[in-house]
């Protein structure tokens, strides 16, 4: 691989408080100036995006002059275009072969992610193909035979297909980790390093995350070569334009009955509920059902095929209220969400900004009320705190804040 013209600064990875610090200063601000193929740049301003957020300002071009990158960036700032233009500047057309593999810790972000890569690639000729857990393994392996230039995917089927040798690493160019602090610290880190061996060796490596836990950063030591590393502060970007409330419920048994009360509030726009377990959701959405609100609800446990209904409902807008666990809480991007309940806080702290993140994407508004018992005024101080946000008393007339 020809050397990048641009190196970065320094190589000692620099950590503090769980953030890398940038290595690499350029910004191009408008699309035009990024050298993109033109059918490339049709396709990104037919998708409505007039110029590129910070992190895409700062790490399309990166990636398209071949350098493996870190990019370290919340929710809702348009990484998922990110790497996906820079994937489609580098990918060759002409070879019907697999050049680059995404891969994602929930298999409606991978599908989500498909879209996104299809839809700005709408006036290339290019086949992005969605190679996730519960679907048929015959149909992946006929898929990935046609000849798929993108694939993206969840781990354990990835590498399955790679395994069976389906899906060919040969022409492989480029592996981007969507989400990666989620995906080096839940079940999937055996998996991903699995995945990693059977990448060529000079494959770049991109990834993207909210936060630096140490998994992430063992990675970038192990499978990267010289990262860029551009972060987006914290707190340039957490929560602007979303208005963050509490309700002070006190004990746990009155969170139902203050949820019913707000339930009119509601429905005026679409609102996620979050709780921390399965068995919540599903207990919570029969209370509610029992009293005659409609609902859905989503986590996973359930079948592909229901998840995948559900969420169409939801886009759709037939159905306003989504119960969900943290599943969602990674890059579903329903444009009409403004309302995100916390029912229960997150048990981690970076789990919050991705929640509340669904509300208010890239520059919308929103507003996320949280519920908040006396054991939980610890947790919501130390999340101000983490953000340097404020979390103020829900007020009256919230309904007109929405």
């Amino acid at each position: 691989m020809s050397k990048p013209e641009e190196t970065p600064q320094n190589n000692d990875l620099q950590i503090a408080d769980g953030e890398i610090e940038s290595n690499w200063e350029s910004v191009i601000d408008n699309f035009d100036n990024m050298e993109l193929k033109p059918d490339l740049l049709r396709g990104v301003y037919a998708y409505g995006f007039e110029r590129p957020s910070a992190i895409q300002a700062r790490a399309i071009v990166p990636v398209i002059k071949g350098h493996d990158v870190i990019a370290q960036a919340q929710s809702g700032t348009g990484k998922t275009a990110t790497f996906s233009i820079a994937i489609l500047q580098r990918i060759d057309p002409s070879i019907k072969a697999v050049q680059a593999l995404i891969l994602a810790p929930t298999r409606e972000l991978a599908q989500q992610i498909q879209k996104v890569v299809i839809a700005l690639g709408d006036y290339m000729d290019i086949n992005c193909h969605a190679c996730i857990g519960g679907t048929n393994v015959r149909e992946d392996m006929a898929k990935l035979g046609e000849g798929a230039q993108v694939v993206v995917g969840t781990p354990g089927r990835v590498y399955d297909m790679i395994n069976r040798r389906a899906f060919r690493t040969d022409n492989l160019k480029m592996f981007c980790l969507d989400e990666a602090d989620e995906m080096l610290s839940r079940g999937f880190k055996d998996q991903m390093y699995e995945v990693f061996q059977l990448l060529p060796q000079d494959t770049q490596v991109v990834l993207l995350s909210a936060t630096m836990p140490q998994d992430v950063l063992e990675v970038t030591k192990k499978f990267m070569r010289d990262p860029v590393r551009i972060l987006v502060k914290r707190d340039e970007l957490t929560l602007e334009g979303i208005k963050q409330f509490y309700v002070a419920v006190e004990k746990e048994d009155w969170k139902l009955d203050t949820l019913c009360d707000l339930y009119e509030t509601v429905t005026i726009t679409q609102a996620v509920i979050f709780c921390n377990t399965r068995r919540k959701v599903d207990w919570l959405t029969d209370k509610l059902t029992s009293r005659e609100f409609t609902v859905s609800a989503m986590h996973g446990d359930m079948e592909q095929g229901q998840r995948e209904v559900i969420m169409r409902e939801f886009r759709s807008g037939s159905s306003r209220v989504l119960i969900t666990t943290d599943l969602l809480a990674r890059g579903i991007d329903v444009q009409q969400v403004s309302l995100v309940i916390n029912y229960d806080l997150p048990s981690n702290r970076e789990n919050y900004i991705h929640r509340i993140g669904r509300g208010g994407r890239f520059g919308r508004k929103g507003v996320a009320i949280n519920f908040v018992t006396t054991e939980d005024v610890r947790m919501l101080r130390d999340i101000e705190q983490f953000y340097s946000t404020q979390i103020d008393e829900m007020p009256l007339d919230v309904a007109n804040l929405i």
